[in-house]
């Protein structure tokens, strides 16, 4: 997610780990999700709006999500999947004949095919993403997950740095799905000093709401501050969208960029556990 924002209001860290149980379940992002049409926001108290990009979310992956794909490693977990565009496309075969697949083809190299879960608090969005063929799971990420502690890469793309609206909870979470050495990928605000913790609740243009709930913005230069046991080995600009990739810095003394060809005996070893959690969702 983007948008504009001068101050930003700081919330203090919780003594529990935050939920984002039933924060994206209100009526009008259900029924924007299945429609694929906005206009939909999340609204502040003070009546400041960020535009959500629902019918991007609702499309087939762009040339700036199959740059986010082609770096994935292992098995992929995306963690607030929308109506799952990215999860589709993770594991639809790249040799497909579907016309506005070969039309991308032409133009991007589709990333290869791999085992991929999604998980988001929206029903509609996990009815959305299965119908595209993904695999997908109606779940927190503060919730008991499949494989957790052996996931290759954690995807945490439109702004779902703001889950739980506490970044450092939600990295310390990250780092205990992934396995050692893993990749986690997030797309940031473009502004990159924006810190800032609010609550917002979901509208649409006809001022139906959802029930308010905590949430984060930051830039690239906050998050970095924020991921002080992770290593930043990537970061990059693409479509007008923000992303960077971690490491735990616990993991290695040696920063690998993504898609990096060195795979451990650890990483083979675990992989079929992972696979079949995938196909178990």
């Amino acid at each position: 997610m983007s948008g504009t924002q001068q101050t930003a209001t700081r919330i203090g860290r919780q003594p529990a780990a935050p939920s984002d149980t039933g924060t994206w379940s209100a009526d009008p992002y259900t029924h924007a999700l299945r429609t694929g049409r906005g206009p939909l926001f999340l609204r502040r108290a003070d009546g400041w709006l960020l535009p959500l990009e629902v019918e991007r979310w609702c499309a087939a992956a762009d040339a700036a999500d199959l740059e986010v794909l082609r770096r994935c490693e292992g098995a992929v977990l995306d963690v607030g999947c929308g109506p799952g565009r990215l999860v589709a496309a993770l594991t639809r075969s790249p040799h497909g004949h579907d016309g506005a697949a070969e039309d991308r083809r032409r133009t991007e190299p589709f990333p290869a095919a791999r085992s991929a879960l999604g998980i988001d608090v929206s029903e509609a969005a996990v009815t959305r993403a299965i119908a595209l063929g993904g695999h997908a799971l109606r779940r927190s990420v503060f919730e008991p997950l499949p494989a957790e502690g052996r996931w290759g890469t954690a995807l945490l793309i439109d702004g779902n740095i703001g889950i739980g609206g506490d970044p450092q909870a939600l990295l310390a979470r990250m780092s205990q799905l992934l396995a050692p050495g893993g990749l986690l990928i997030a797309e940031t605000a473009p502004e990159p000093d924006i810190d800032e913790r609010v609550q917002v609740h979901v509208t649409d243009a006809r001022g139906a709401q959802g029930s308010p709930f905590p949430w984060a913005r930051l830039g690239t230069s906050a998050l970095l501050r924020h991921a002080n046991r992770w290593r930043a080995v990537d970061q990059w600009t693409t479509g007008g969208r923000c992303f960077v990739a971690l490491r735990s810095r616990s993991t290695s003394s040696t920063a690998e960029p993504p898609n990096s060809t060195a795979v451990t005996s650890s990483q083979r070893a675990r992989k079929p556990s992972v696979d079949r959690a995938v196909a178990e969702a």
